[in-house]
């Protein structure tokens, strides 16, 4: 049951791109039937190239599926480790994948209003969250991906911290990228950032880092747009009665809870 979730979302792409290109109803004038199109071919896009990133992952994983694919994926990571050495990150890349989302927070906290508001924000991260890690552990399990520095870790694809750095990049493009671009830069930056990290230190092959920032970044980007939908589906003013608690746990930090207003 759970290879065949992980299934529906890794091909879910298609069958939103040929929503994407059915034909537009008739309209009084060019604009619109333009504008129409321009959006799908942003959609298709937004989809093709994180599935793509998914795919190529896949294909690396064994010699089996693509033999070239697998060969390029080892000998990358030897340059790369000649070339650098291993990176000892610190532990800075167990906290920069959370940093878009601080961002997000942030710039609530100082009255900048986003696309969505904070409740609605927070359950869709919330959601996307679950999403997301319900897809990378259970790939990590059905493709027992030894890692660079250790074969017998098995539990190297997809990289979880890049899926969750590009899964807060991309709420944090949503919620507040059109208004403010320079903070998708840095948004995605640090994802990246991320990522490179995971591959420098070792941690992780190329592969399992593009795998995860496709994950991460469909991931969000599923939850944002059917997030609408499913609100429409809770009992009329629901949504305005639930509010965002912080919450704080000694050994365990700081994080948020849902409490309902009765």
């Amino acid at each position: 049951m759970q290879f065949k979730i992980i299934l529906a979302f890794l091909f879910w792409g298609k069958l939103l791109l040929v929503q994407a290109q059915a034909p537009a109803p008739p309209v009084d004038s060019l604009r619109p039937v333009l504008q129409a199109h321009h959006q799908g071919r942003a959609m298709a896009l937004r989809i093709a190239v994180p599935s793509v990133l998914v795919g190529v992952g896949v294909l690396a994983h064994s010699p089996h599926f693509n033999q070239t694919m697998y060969q390029a994926k080892l000998d990358m990571q030897a340059e790369t480790q000649a070339a650098f050495g291993t990176l000892d990150a610190h532990g800075v890349d167990d906290y920069s994948r959370h940093v878009p989302l601080a961002i997000a927070y942030g710039l609530m906290a100082t009255g900048h209003r986003g696309a969505r508001p904070a409740v609605s924000f927070t359950l869709i991260y919330l959601l996307a969250h679950e999403l997301d890690a319900g897809i990378v552990s259970n790939l990590k399990r059905l493709s027992a991906e030894p890692r660079p520095y250790d074969p017998r870790d098995l539990t190297s694809f997809p990289s979880s911290h890049t899926s969750q750095a590009f899964l807060t990049a991309t709420l944090l493009h949503e919620q507040y990228g059109r208004q403010y671009p320079l903070v998708s830069v840095v948004g995605y930056t640090v994802a990246v950032a991320t990522g490179t990290m995971r591959v420098l230190g070792n941690k992780h092959w190329a592969t399992d880092v593009l795998a995860g920032a496709g994950i991460g970044f469909l991931s969000a980007e599923t939850v944002w747009h059917v997030y609408p939908a499913l609100v429409k589906l809770l009992p009329n003013k629901l949504g305005q009665k639930l509010l965002v608690v912080p919450t704080y746990s000694a050994g365990q930090g700081g994080g948020f809870a849902l409490a309902l207003q009765l």
